[in-house]
């Protein structure tokens, strides 16, 4: 068998352990806006072959209106709110890779319930990437405001299971890294991960 061939049985072999290790709990990707949780949890979530969700965009459908339209129309507090109903509901639909919003953690709330039915990971970017990435959208409400929110909302991030560096290389670097880390947490033997 070619190396390759090894390599993707390799992969193939902790992708199906990561998806039994989770029974109905839910990857759950935090971070700031401009981490790449939506693009890395797409491919993250193709990988496993479980689906992805990406609770910005159904919070959008849930409402009939865009987030920065929420902001607008209603406020941040009720946004917020119904955040975490929309977060609360998702988490009940595992195994799948979720991606939250970027202020949808400091709710302690919240934060329980992904610990309860989720695995967490923080995927963390340099003020410089995410100031970059955001610039190219104006559909962000706080995009502006990220150089004060990151300071306050860091140590809450830093409280996930796994932190990976979300920076500017493919993607799937950044999926494969996520992958070897889910291991420890969900239980899953050295060797499951070691295979060449």
């Amino acid at each position: 068998m070619a190396n390759g061939a090894i390599q993707k049985a390799a992969e193939n072999g902790l992708a199906s352990a990561i998806v039994s290790a989770l029974g109905r709990r839910s990857i759950v990707l935090v971070g700031m806006m401009g981490a790449g949780k939506s693009s890395v949890g797409r491919r993250l979530a193709a990988r496993l072959g479980i689906r992805f969700v990406d609770a910005d965009a159904e919070i959008e459908s849930a409402a009939g209106m865009t987030i920065a339209e929420i902001f607008a129309k209603h406020g941040e507090p009720d946004f917020r709110a119904g955040e975490k109903r929309v977060i609360a509901r998702l988490l009940d639909n595992g195994p799948q890779v979720l991606a939250t919003g970027g202020g949808s953690i400091m709710d302690q709330n919240t934060r329980d319930l992904i610990h309860i039915k989720g695995i967490s990971v923080w995927l963390k970017a340099d003020l410089d990437v995410l100031m970059k990435r955001t610039r190219r959208r104006n559909d962000r409400p706080l995009a502006e405001k990220i150089q004060d929110l990151l300071p306050l909302r860091e140590p809450v991030y830093a409280l996930s299971d796994i932190v990976v560096q979300s920076r500017d290389e493919p993607h799937d670097i950044i999926v494969d890294e996520i992958i070897v880390k889910l291991a420890k947490p969900l239980g899953i033997a050295a060797d499951a991960e070691d295979k060449p």
